[in-house]
């Protein structure tokens, strides 16, 4: 995808200087710390367990203080958990913008659009006017003929209408954007994550809900139900963050983009950018010379000797972050 640079705040990310090892390691056995700080148990590589640290969020993420309370997982059994309340607004870049505006928009001013299947669409005016070839589908007309205007939700009420599963018949054939001004900068949300990640003694499932949080204040989303959007001949545009808003969730994320990936790690290896619900670290899909790990299970997680277990989020244009958890949840 030929972009605009993503707007991170690079002052953000946290310098490291431990020696570490990176994912690939073969070492067998280890004291090791994250990059992050956080304690780790010593043991051969599958044992080494990383809990949840607090201080891996970035300033101004979090809308209080993080709480401690039991919480029961998905197992039936209890533990600790983080209860964690997240702004819900990027605290490390700027929203971008979504919608073209005119059939003669380029790629510069407006946002993406990814729908799973395995690629990743700047939403150039271009785009819009040939959806009903990229869809095979003649219903498509995103734009007036005449004036060159695309149809985008520029109001409150355009935005409540078009950014929900049934969409009403009059914001069909737009392009859904809603402004974080609607609410009010941002919906604060409150997980419950176990300190300590539980592996699971079999892979769960992700579901319709939020599959965790960003270290810099954003809801994870589950993938976005595309099939819906499509269906009522709508694009619900993303950032180049693969971010966007409605009036339930606020802005979340569906994707990384790069722009979550606050906190650097060491040997180059892909940075971090939240917490899966399980506990786990999520970091981003390849490393600083631009490689996957080949080692990943289905839910793209694996062990090193510095993180223990964590994930590796999928690329955007398939629209998720991970395959399903492999740690227990709170219920």
């Amino acid at each position: 995808m030929s972009k605009k640079l993503f707007k991170t705040k690079s002052a953000i990310t946290i310098l490291l200087t431990l020696l570490v090892t990176g994912c690939g390691s073969s070492e067998d056995s280890t004291t090791a710390t994250t990059d992050s700080g956080s304690d780790t148990t010593t043991n051969t590589n599958s044992d080494i367990v990383v809990e949840v640290n607090p201080l891996n969020f970035t300033s101004g993420a979090l809308d209080s203080e993080v709480a401690t309370q039991t919480c029961t997982l998905t197992n039936n059994e209890e533990a600790q958990c983080y209860e964690i309340q997240i702004a819900g607004a990027p605290a490390s870049h700027e929203i971008g913008i979504f919608c073209p505006r005119y059939t003669t928009s380029n790629a510069d001013e407006a946002g993406i659009w990814f729908d799973g299947d395995g690629q990743v669409y700047d939403l150039t005016g271009e785009f819009i006017t040939n959806l009903d070839t990229h869809y095979n589908d003649s219903n498509w007309k995103l734009y007036n003929e005449s004036t060159g205007k695309v149809n985008v939700t520029t109001t409150e009420a355009s935005c409540a209408g078009a950014a929900r599963p049934d969409v009403e018949e009059q914001y069909q054939n737009h392009c859904v954007e809603c402004a974080i001004d609607y609410v009010d900068g941002g919906i604060s949300q409150t997980v419950l994550i176990p300190i300590t990640p539980v592996k699971a003694s079999s892979p769960i499932s992700i579901g319709r809900d939020n599959i965790g949080i960003s270290l810099n204040g954003v809801a994870l989303a589950p993938p976005a139900p595309v099939d819906a959007i499509l269906g009522a001949y709508t694009i619900a545009a993303f950032d180049d963050c693969a971010g966007h808003i409605n009036l339930v969730e606020g802005y979340h994320y569906h994707g990384a983009a790069g722009c979550s990936e606050t906190l650097e790690q060491s040997n180059g290896h892909a940075g971090m950018l939240g917490y899966a619900l399980d506990g786990y670290g999520i970091f981003g899909m390849v490393d600083s010379q631009g490689n996957e790990d080949n080692d990943l299970d289905s839910c793209r997680g694996h062990y090193d000797e510095t993180r223990g277990y964590h994930y590796h989020s999928a690329s955007i244009a398939e629209n998720m972050f991970i395959g399903c958890y492999s740690g227990e949840i709170a219920r």
